[in-house]
């Protein structure tokens, strides 16, 4: 097991100086969920303690009490340099979508807002390919077009260690350093390298968040895990999916693909 998190943690780190080097200016998306906090640990590790670009909260404003008190805590004890990127209101999302997949496209005209205005040519995520199976096609370097769009039947193949690192013209590249790690794998990282998380991982009067989202959009489950040990030995029998809490997930079947197509996370 040491060596299995030992090797994804050693390319996670190569991937992200390979951007560090490579795409400039970059910043990294923070979602204060339990694969960002990761993120930005694993960052810190690359850079020395420190994260060396400015890290965005797509803010809904709609965001868990407990989520934003984390993020200010650890904007001062990590000293980040952070940015908070308003989102539009849901009138402004394509009204063809279902009700749900409605709210969560507001973290994508957040970002080509955002986009637009600062330029960036590289974005950290924290997704991973377990997750949700359209993301299972992500690249560790994947090119956007000046619409943030995400052509997937046109991604590069990534052989012996060469990206796809060209900056589309008005566009950006996202880079993937969690890709190949499991919900496991992230949470038996946090629990070696104690890396803090949200209180609302744990349980409450039996119940808690196994993924975070917006707070209309997310619901808790069933669970008596209250430390990450728990989390951990309850994750190992589980049959639940990751994002059962997430309604969005429970609507029409191509809604994510649609999000994703158009530059959702």
């Amino acid at each position: 097991m040491q060596d299995s998190l030992a090797h994804l943690e050693q390319h996670s780190i190569h991937l992200i100086r390979e951007a560090y080097a490579r795409l400039k200016p970059m910043a990294m998306l923070w979602s204060l969920g339990k694969d960002s906090n990761t993120m930005i640990w694993l960052v810190r590790k690359a850079f020395l303690g420190r994260v060396p670009f400015p890290v965005i909260l797509l803010d809904t404003g709609n965001e868990f009490d407990e989520v934003y008190a984390f993020r200010d805590r650890y904007v001062r004890e990590w000293e980040l340099e952070y940015i908070n990127a308003p989102c539009p209101p849901v009138e402004e999302t394509d009204p063809t979508l279902p009700p749900n997949a409605r709210a969560a496209a507001r973290k994508t005209l957040g970002l080509k807002r955002l986009m637009a205005e600062r330029a960036f040519a590289g974005l950290l995520l924290g997704i991973r390919r377990d997750e949700q199976p359209i993301r299972g096609k992500e690249r560790g370097f994947s090119p956007r077009d000046a619409a943030g769009a995400w052509h997937v039947r046109e991604q590069p193949t990534e052989l012996w260690g060469h990206y796809a690192t060209a900056v589309p013209p008005g566009g950006h590249v996202r880079v993937h350093p969690l890709l190949e790690w499991t919900e496991l794998d992230i949470w038996r990282y946090v629990q070696r390298e104690r890396i803090p998380v949200c209180e609302l991982y744990f349980t409450r009067d039996g119940k808690r968040y196994r993924s975070l989202g917006e707070k209309d959009i997310t619901f808790p489950i069933e669970s008596n895990a209250s430390n990450v040990a728990e989390i951990i030995s309850e994750l190992e029998t589980t049959r639940q999916s990751e994002r059962a809490g997430r309604a969005m997930d429970h609507e029409r079947e191509d809604a994510f693909e649609r999000l994703r197509a158009a530059g959702y996370m």
